[in-house]
């Protein structure tokens, strides 16, 4: 939902998911922060975070906290995180906790991976840059549904993206009942106590542990939730949040009353619609620089292709001499992540381009098979370990349909609204119909909370994740929301792609003074224009 930057790591997570994340019915039983005021403060013994020289300049911790809040002196949970320490020590401010998005994105990695290019240098001067992987992920004793590696791959091998013919959608459906048994018998207690009130309970004991009095925290994606979620348990202990790539509570808790999977609640299909129409054109009018124009009008070539995938998968040679089967399903799911970053787009370009002269008897012959590198590291990404466990967070806290068998009408209604998008997305949540695990501590709403400072909202204008249409309703909850709009095009956007929302990130962070509410920044470069010098491209293709 979902990973890197905000990116990498984010659509690590969002490929995993391609046939894992969730929703679920749980009991609104909040707990107070009175009752975590009993729970002793963890005492974080800083070290070093290995040999490897990149991680030199990061500090490395784990901690225990409670397993139950509602038992503060029984079993514990270890918490991993890690932070880049404030450059000018006489000038600190506190410390930025920060959150990548997924859920189950792991946040010292993110840490690690942009915290030293990403982040304003004056940031990076007055604020200790904390990252931690949250209860159930990463090192912080993860959640999940397999004992191996090997196993879980041998599990994930044969599935696709999503189904798309009846024998399929039924195959699948069973599928995910299996998967579900598996994360319910191997990993039932950390499922248990994994919502994101209990991940927010953490995050507020890691603020009393590093001396703040208050909390100045980042969000991207579903780190907006876990944001609005802080907010509604603690909202006295606010000093600031910037929230990126809004994820409206109501629509991910279920709150709102729609009887819809997740994946179709959050409007992921319509976002993602939205990105390929904004791809196709802007490939259209940059002629030369995207390489779908060498074969015809973008759009015919590209519709063309996803046609001709729904019957006749193409195999691309991989440099290590391996293929990689690529269908209809991986297609969407693969162009689904690339428009996660346009600087992704001249890649995403090539690689359609290369797969329709796969896909064309006539010039497959004559072409030079080859695996462009954007294909390359998605392939890459989709096959490392994913502790499947890590994107089930929705299923112990969010309303599930109750209908599995009707997947199959949902998907249809919603390739209807959103060609190829939203049948994907729809997918996503149907494991979570047979999990049968629920936390009893998660928070499900109302939303409309008390915090008074302001807090600063980004919305990009085309997000495949987090659609914009959910900017102003989730500012809405605030009693002082300054919404950005980020003209552009991506998810969470704020980090690498705009020095305007740069700017005003740090300046509210570090002064705590806000933009006007409807300010606007644009992104500093066009989806195909040359990729900068200078940089990590790396870390700014999400």
């Amino acid at each position: 939902m979902v990973l890197s930057t905000v990116g990498a790591m984010r659509q690590r997570r969002i490929v995993r998911s391609l046939t894992i994340a969730a929703t679920a019915l749980a009991l609104v039983v909040p707990m107070t922060a009175v009752a975590q005021a009993r729970t002793v403060v963890p005492k974080i013994n800083w070290g070093t975070c290995g040999p490897a020289p990149e991680l030199k300049p990061f500090q490395c911790a784990s901690v225990e906290v409670p397993t139950d809040y509602d038992r503060p002196n029984g079993p514990t949970t270890t918490i991993a995180l890690t932070r880049l320490p404030a450059s000018d020590p006489a000038k600190k401010i506190g410390t930025l906790f920060t959150n990548p998005g997924g859920p189950g994105g792991p946040g010292v990695d993110f840490i690690h991976q942009i915290a030293q290019t990403l982040y304003s240098p004056q940031l990076r001067a007055q604020f200790d840059i904390l990252g931690f992987d949250p209860r159930g992920v990463g090192k912080s004793d993860p959640a999940t549904c397999y004992p191996t590696e090997a196993e879980e791959q041998a599990a994930l091998a044969t599935l696709p993206a999503f189904p798309v013919t009846a024998k399929e959608e039924r195959q699948f459906i069973a599928d995910a009942a299996k998967l579900a048994i598996n994360c319910r018998t191997t990993s039932p207690d950390r499922l248990k106590h994994y919502s994101t009130a209990n991940v927010a309970r953490d995050m507020d004991l890691l603020r009393q542990a590093v001396g703040d009095q208050k909390l100045t925290y980042v969000g991207y994606s579903y780190g907006t939730y876990l944001g609005a979620t802080y907010a509604k348990l603690f909202p006295n202990n606010v000093r600031a949040l910037a929230l990126d790539g809004t994820l409206l509570p109501e629509w991910y808790s279920g709150s709102n009353g729609e009887r819809q999977p997740l994946g179709a609640r959050i409007r992921q299909g319509e976002g993602a619609s939205d990105s390929y129409n904004q791809f196709l054109l802007e490939c259209k009018k940059a002629g030369a620089a995207c390489a779908l124009n060498k074969l015809g009008d973008p759009r015919t070539v590209s519709e063309g292709l996803l046609a001709k995938l729904k019957t006749t998968p193409v195999e691309v040679p991989m440099p290590d001499g391996t293929t990689v089967t690529i269908d209809y399903p991986a297609a969407v799911s693969y162009m689904f992540t690339q428009f996660y970053s346009s600087y992704a787009y001249p890649g995403l370009a090539e690689t359609l381009a290369e797969l329709a002269k796969l896909a064309t008897p006539t010039r497959a012959k004559a072409a030079a098979p080859k695996a462009t590198q954007s294909l390359i590291e998605w392939n890459r990404r989709k096959e490392d370990y994913s502790s499947i466990g890590t994107a089930l967070q929705p299923c112990i806290e969010a309303k599930q349909t109750g209908r599995p068998l009707s997947y199959p009408a949902y998907a249809d209604a919603a390739d209807a609204r959103a060609p190829h998008f939203g049948r994907f997305r729809s997918w996503v949540g149907v494991q979570c119909e047979f999990l049968g695990l629920k936390d009893n501590d998660a928070f499900l709403g109302p939303w409309r909370n008390k915090v008074q400072e302001p807090v600063l909202v980004f919305g990009t204008r085309h997000d495949p994740a987090t659609p914009y249409q959910a900017t102003r309703p989730y500012a809405d909850l605030w009693p002082d929301a300054r919404m950005v709009t980020i003209e552009g095009w991506g998810h969470s956007t704020s980090l690498g792609g705009s020095v305007c929302a740069d700017q005003l990130l740090t300046k509210y962070l570090t002064t705590l003074q806000a933009p006007a509410d409807g300010s606007t920044c644009r992104q500093d470069r066009k989806p195909f224009d040359p990729l900068p010098t200078g940089k990590s491209v790396a870390n700014l293709i999400r």
